[in-house]
């Protein structure tokens, strides 16, 4: 028994059966910095997936100021300290002047299960929509959104999805004015159904950047529309901006702001505090109060004064080393690489993004579109294998996912996209 079998083993025994891994041979991480990561071997891995390490893996300033901070003083908000407060300013501060308040919790499930209960606060109701290609996090409440892994016991009834935007094969079989008006009329049904149930509507819940959907091209203006229909109805517009937010899109630092559109509610995780454990949720003071008024609610962890020097800290580094602009040049250039590919190789039927969360679409035919799920999940592996980690995701789970750290350079997208060529022509 090699040592990774002995550790998968061990794994199973302590941590129990269907623990996840990434990649059929997975990866042993000892060591991480920057945009790199070395396995237990002393392999080198480029990493082109993990939006945690936002600012780069072991960033000096962050650790200093988890250091700094745990060395002097670490409890819970029931204290007053200034961290939190001094936080929350500098975060609110890059939203529209309506998100003025924020709760901070552990991880992004609970600021999406906050986010739920403050839309029952406000609305007293409690039906919400989500696409059905959704993820939102790990809690009852949120699992409830996922098709995915169908919850135990059945939906409760209080939940309507509608279909995940697919701009390589749009609703209304138009990419346009057609796309978005169908897609708006799937959220008017959706609402009209809460609406005749005993639910009622209380909020739609999206990724701005659809991220799990697969990130699709989506016409200009394509979510005013169901915004203002949301508004119309009394629901609030839920933001997760886990996966796009923090300037990940290069263009903003808000995925909502990308879209256009300003939500009643924002959340926040991952990349938050570059792998420290910290969320958030965003709101405004009205909405923030109806639910301290709803519920009690108390966070032992969440806003920590650790937490908060690390999440500070992030910030900082995103304004001083310029990442958000960075990620617009790179990943500019690094789509640009892939469109090259894209007419090497017919696997790739599309490609997009922005800033540095970007891939392509994998398909066995360009002109049916017929998704290439396997094969991507063959890529995949196939570049874990030459030491560059990606991963995958969509309706179809055959968009290849890149998303690495902010510094991620054109030296290494051309490293990236070397490895690609290879795997593709191998295929």
């Amino acid at each position: 028994m090699n040592d990774k079998t002995a550790l998968l083993a061990r794994r199973e025994r302590l941590l129990g059966k269907n623990m996840s891994t990434f990649y059929l041979d997975p990866v042993h991480l000892v060591k991480a910095e920057g945009v790199w990561l070395w396995d237990a071997d002393g392999k080198r891995y480029l990493d082109c997936y993990n939006n945690v390490p936002h600012v780069g893996h072991c960033h000096p300033r962050v650790v200093e100021a988890i250091c700094k901070q745990a060395s002097m003083l670490n409890t819970h908000t029931r204290y007053l300290h200034e961290g939190i407060l001094d936080y929350v300013e500098k975060l609110t501060a890059t939203f529209h002047e309506s998100l003025d308040t924020a709760i901070l919790t552990c991880t992004g499930s609970e600021a999406n299960d906050i986010a739920l209960r403050m839309a029952q606060a406000v609305t007293g109701k409690t039906g919400v929509i989500a696409t059905d290609r959704t993820y939102h996090g790990n809690t009852a409440a949120v699992s409830q959104l996922s098709t995915r892994m169908p919850p135990v016991g059945g939906y409760g009834g209080h939940v309507r999805h509608v279909p995940a935007p697919d701009g390589y094969r749009p609703l209304g079989g138009e990419p346009g004015e057609a796309f978005t008006n169908a897609w708006a009329q799937a959220i008017e049904e959706a609402i009209a159904s809460l609406q005749a149930s005993p639910h009622g509507f209380s909020a739609l819940i999206i990724d701005p950047f659809f991220a799990n959907e697969g990130f699709p091209e989506l016409p200009d203006g394509f979510l005013k529309k169901a915004a203002d229909l949301v508004r119309k109805a009394g629901g609030l517009l839920i933001c997760d901006e886990v996966q796009p937010g923090f300037g990940r899109t290069g263009t903003h630092m808000w995925g909502h702001q990308r879209a256009g559109i300003v939500p009643d509610v924002v959340t926040l995780g991952k990349p938050m505090g570059n792998g420290h454990p910290i969320g958030g949720v965003v709101a405004s003071s009205d909405t923030l109060n109806a639910f301290r008024k709803a519920f009690r609610y108390f966070n032992t962890f969440g806003g920590n004064p650790v937490s908060c020097a690390a999440a500070s800290a992030v910030l900082d580094v995103l304004t001083d080393e310029l990442l958000m602009e960075n990620a617009r040049v790179v990943g500019e250039y690094a789509r640009d690489g892939l469109s090259r590919l894209a007419e090497k190789h017919d696997l790739i039927g599309n490609v997009r993004g922005s800033g540095l969360f970007f891939g392509a679409e994998l398909v066995l035919d360009q002109k049916t579109r017929e998704p290439a799920t396997n094969l991507a999940t063959t890529v995949i592996n196939e570049m874990r294998q030459r030491g560059v980690l990606m991963g995958k995701l969509g309706i179809h789970q055959n968009a290849t996912k890149i998303r690495p750290p902010m510094p991620f350079s054109q030296d290494n997208a051309d490293l990236m996209l070397q490895t690609l060529d290879d795997v593709l022509a191998g295929l």
